[in-house]
């Protein structure tokens, strides 16, 4: 029971930080964003051999008319490539993690048995070259925020227009202070219900988004099935701050989206919807 009334305080605190902290108004520059669908790692179909995040998504994203949404990691040797997970199990077939391997060793790896390989990011600028919007995804392990860096090396000379996101409110923070004309958004999900590495009150502040006071995102990028969340209800209604949602797999869930909120991350195999 005391756990509980401890449990409610702490959130009532929280949120009631939050009503204090007025984020920088950037609506104006994120209206240019409102009603975009993103190609979740790019419009990827493995039954086609389009494995996720490779280049052949992208240029079916392309082909579409969709914005992409990507991930990216740092290698072993400072290079940034586009990938999802923290491991290269799934999609390689391989042990260890992204970071643990330079960009030569990590190119000698297939997507899925298919000759697609591991794009690096620049790779994937230069054939988007601004024909599509793109959400760049920070993986960031732990405190390592040197993808941070090396990824705005990268962007900062692109003309095209982007977002970067993060589960990891350092890696906002990061570009709020070395790069704050980018865009950034607060990727957030139910994390308390998963079972994660990360300390449990960590999880509990993201979910709630209580480090936006660190980050001070331009919008939110929120879990469609884990919607409604009262912080996200304040921000909207406080700051009018653009909410993105994902994953949008089903028609319904899209109609959903579409009907709340303003920016859609979508999947969908073989054609449009």
């Amino acid at each position: 029971m005391a756990a509980g009334y401890i449990f409610l305080v702490v959130l009532l605190l929280g949120v009631l930080y939050l009503l204090l902290i007025r984020p920088e108004n950037r609506n104006t520059e994120m209206a240019v964003y409102r009603r975009t669908m993103f190609a979740h790692r790019g419009y990827h179909n493995k039954e086609k051999l389009i494995p996720e995040n490779s280049m052949a998504a992208f240029r079916a994203a392309v082909a579409h008319g969709y914005g992409i949404e990507l991930d990216i990691h740092i290698t072993r040797d400072g290079k940034v490539v586009v990938f999802h997970d923290d491991t290269l199990e799934r999609m390689c077939g391989e042990h260890g993690k992204v970071e643990d391997y330079t960009l030569e060793e990590l190119q000698k790896f297939h997507l899925l048995n298919t000759t697609e390989r591991i794009p690096e990011l620049q790779e994937v600028l230069e054939y988007v070259d601004g024909r599509a919007p793109l959400l760049v995804e920070l993986k960031i392990p732990g405190r390592d925020l040197r993808v941070c860096e090396a990824s705005y090396d990268i962007l900062k000379t692109y003309h095209g227009k982007y977002l970067v996101q993060s589960f990891n409110t350092l890696g906002l923070q990061w570009y709020r202070k070395y790069a704050p004309a980018i865009l950034r958004g607060q990727l957030s999900s139910n994390l308390t219900a998963d079972p994660l590495n990360d300390p449990y009150i960590l999880r509990f502040l993201v979910k709630y988004l209580m480090l936006n006071v660190i980050g001070r995102p331009d919008f939110i990028s929120y879990k469609l099935k884990d919607l409604p969340n009262c912080s996200v209800l304040l921000c909207r209604w406080l700051w009018r701050i653009p909410v993105a949602v994902w994953t949008l797999r089903t028609e319904q869930a899209l109609r959903q989206g579409k009907a709340k909120y303003d920016m859609y991350i979508f999947e969908k195999s073989g054609e449009n919807y």
